[in-house]
């Protein structure tokens, strides 16, 4: 693969708050970002669906029960529906004990909103949803904050990632399930360079039934290929420690406190 300029080029293990590391703070929320980028991360995560209206907003789940004070499905709710959400109702960092941000004010946010207020911040982004498809609205969104070089897109469905880049072959991609299972048989066996997909970044859980992030094939195929890898979901630090020793490219995380300090970040 050539040169992307989402890529940053000799910049060692990246920080990645995943959700905006929501072991820490109500997940995927304006507040989890601002705090994950004043902790000094390298890249935010986040993920996305359509609400009822076709607004892009910033959610994980396909309802809102986990972490609201509401019950209903994301695509079933109005903008102006979702917004009067708390996002913070059900955060505890105590087993249910206490709830430090309930009534606080945060509210799950557009990617609209998320753009505007981070304009300087790299971001992976996870389309979370394949009826109704958000393709097009997502990618003009990206263009209309010229956020191209800002934005990673992942999907573990392949089909949803092939009609966004055939749309916005601009913006840096991971691979979909289908892809990076591939990729991964072909680098147990030597032939990584057969199969070349079309992707800047490989994101691939530390361990995942006959997947091993790490295995040291597959990070020779990707550096042969120029693909970085970035490793997901880990807020261990000794397993921190192996996958930094093992030299990938970043590591997403619940914990990015935990991941500065090792680096001596903070």
């Amino acid at each position: 693969m050539p040169d992307h300029p989402f890529l940053q080029k000799n910049a060692g293990v990246e920080v990645i708050a995943h959700r905006g590391g929501w072991r820490l703070w109500p997940e995927n929320t304006l507040y989890a970002f601002q705090h994950a980028i004043d902790l000094g991360v390298d890249m935010l995560e986040m993920d996305i669906r359509s609400t009822k209206d076709g607004h892009i907003v910033v959610f994980h789940d396909e309802t809102v029960t986990r972490t609201t004070n509401g019950n209903a499905r994301v695509n079933d709710l109005t903008l102006a529906e979702l917004k009067q959400l708390d996002a913070g109702y059900k955060w505890t960092a105590d087993n249910g004990a206490t709830f430090p941000f309930r009534g606080k004010g945060i509210e799950p946010p557009t990617l609209d909103e998320v753009f505007a207020s981070f304009p300087h911040m790299r971001m992976t982004i996870e389309i979370k949803q394949k009826e109704p498809d958000i393709v097009t609205t997502f990618g003009n969104l990206i263009r209309h904050h010229g956020m191209q070089h800002r934005v990673l897109v992942a999907c573990f469905d392949t089909g949803t990632l092939k009609r966004f880049r055939k749309q916005f072959p601009e913006v840096a991609t991971s691979p979909g399930m289908s892809e990076g299972m591939i990729f991964y048989a072909l680098c147990w066996l030597h032939l990584s360079a057969i199969y070349q997909p079309n992707v800047e970044v490989l994101q691939f859980p530390l361990k995942m039934g006959p997947i091993n992030g790490t295995h040291p094939r597959l990070l020779s195929g990707a550096r042969k290929n120029n693909i970085q890898v970035q490793i997901w979901t880990v807020d261990d630090e000794s397993k921190m420690r192996m996958l930094i020793e093992n030299g990938v490219n970043g590591i997403i995380t619940r914990r990015p406190d935990r991941l500065l300090k090792i680096l001596g970040r903070k």
